[in-house]
């Protein structure tokens, strides 16, 4: 996972803060000194960790920690606060303005940056949000960049806007206007260019002046490296930069030239693309991604994924089961499901306070990943009697059961044993309060208690 390393540098460095039994001028030189390495390690500009680290320093020295709380955990705070400022400060999604039809986004990035890909995601995260969303291909150059954008939109039945053969972008926008001014949300789609090619650079000028975007994001892969600091000037000078999506985020890349990318267009970095998926996309929080780099969780985020794995309607329905201590194979098979649509155990993992620092070995998240797969496996070679009424397996059924799934009945017997666990948890919550207390607690609690965490 890309920065990776950088929280692991982060939070061995600030583990000798809390192992330390003074703070001094030498400890706090120390702390500076690991912190720049991290971050040149991460690819992250000079001149950027040389202004950072010198106002941790600053305020590390000067300032004293307020009544009830050690010096040595004000120094954490310093660093997190200064991280937080470093990468954007407050988290700035893209807020749509309904009263513009459409809400236009463009775009831009270099060749290769993954822009087509990134609109399937924006397409989806408005959609998710109930937004009439579309997209219109203005990426000339590019061998089928049409068919691709047709087939990704195709995929989410998102309306998209193409024609091919033709090579004027600009012709190509005017033909759609009339039916763009239909959607809610238009993503447009340009060529992947270099920063330093004197006519797309021409081009994107012209596209930015006749359809005056609401939105223009710079698409940065996270494997750019520090060149990311000057093309991410020319684009802000072509067209004026308002935010930054980084992709390739799942990856290996060092990726601190993506995410600071920023710095030199005072854009923020709005979303993170995290895997290949088209729900793979977070927007950016600051203070949650330096929480999760730290070990500190990452709370919002989590919220934000539960919500979009619970509707309100299982929330309710969900309360109703609690209420009458009522807990079948389909109920986990939904909990699992919802896990799933949250994403990866390791990602969640990382957002639950204090769970980033217990150094859970990645080997072991992803085979209780793998273990999720296999029992949806074995859960869908059951019959809906089965399924409904689990205590009716017996030996005999386990066998065809795991001969149906292609696992060993070892596999089938540990699906049962956690089936067991969590339904005497259920039964346990009866009793708690009558329907409307326990219905109403769920409401509220819809995003913030993932059914997944059941299992």
């Amino acid at each position: 996972m890309v920065l990776e390393k950088l929280g692991e540098s982060l939070k061995n460095t600030l583990s000798k803060i809390a192992r330390s039994l003074t703070v001094d001028e030498k400890l706090i030189d120390e702390l500076v000194r690991d912190i720049q390495r991290a971050l040149l390690q991460a690819d992250v500009n000079v001149q950027l960790v040389f202004n950072l680290t010198k106002e941790i320093k600053r305020r590390a020295l000067e300032e004293k920690a307020p009544a009830g709380v050690s010096q040595r955990e004000y120094i954490v705070k310093i660093v997190y606060d200064e991280l937080v400022k470093f990468l954007g400060g407050e988290k700035t999604a893209i807020e749509v303005d309904k009263s513009k039809k459409p809400f236009k986004i463009m775009m831009i990035g270099l060749f290769g940056s993954g822009k087509t890909t990134q609109i399937g995601k924006l397409l989806k995260f408005y959609q998710k949000r109930g937004f009439n969303v579309g997209a219109i291909g203005l990426d000339v150059h590019r061998p089928a960049a049409p068919e691709q954008l047709e087939q990704i939109c195709k995929r989410i039945d998102a309306k998209c806007f193409i024609m091919k053969g033709e090579k004027d972008p600009l012709k190509i926008y005017k033909a759609f206007e009339k039916d763009i001014a239909k959607l809610d949300v238009l993503l447009v789609d340009t060529a992947g260019r270099d920063a330093l090619s004197a006519d797309l650079i021409k081009e994107i000028e012209a596209l930015n002046g006749y359809i005056h975007p609401d939105e223009n994001l710079l698409v940065i892969s996270a494997d750019i490296g520090q060149a990311a600091l000057k093309q991410a000037q020319q684009f802000h000078d072509s067209c004026h930069i308002t935010g930054v999506v980084a992709t390739k985020m799942d990856g290996t890349a060092k990726g601190g030239g993506a995410l600071t990318a920023c710095a030199v267009t005072g854009a923020p970095v709005k979303f993170l693309g995290v895997g290949e998926r088209v729900d793979d996309l977070e927007q950016f929080n600051p203070s949650g991604f330096v929480g999760r780099l730290l070990g500190m969780g990452d709370i919002e985020g989590l919220l934000e994924k539960a919500r979009e794995a619970i509707t309100e309607e299982e929330a309710e329905d969900m309360g109703k089961k609690l209420l009458k201590g009522e807990f079948n194979f389909i109920d986990l098979y939904e909990q699992m499901a919802a896990m799933k649509k949250m994403g990866s155990l390791s990602k969640l993992v990382e957002m639950i306070p204090g769970m980033g620092n217990l150094k859970i070995p990645k080997e072991m998240l992803e085979g209780q990943e793998g273990k999720l797969e296999v029992w949806k496996h074995i859960m869908q070679s059951m019959t809906k009697e089965e399924l409904e009424e689990p205590e009716l397996i017996d030996g005999a059924r386990v066998e065809r059961i795991a001969k149906g799934a292609g696992v060993s009945t070892g596999a089938v017997r540990e699906l049962l044993k956690q089936y067991k666990m969590s339904r005497k948890m259920i039964k346990g919550m009866k009793g708690m309060g009558d329907e409307k207390d326990i219905q109403k607690m769920m409401k509220k609690m819809q995003g913030r208690m993932p059914k997944g965490f059941g299992v």
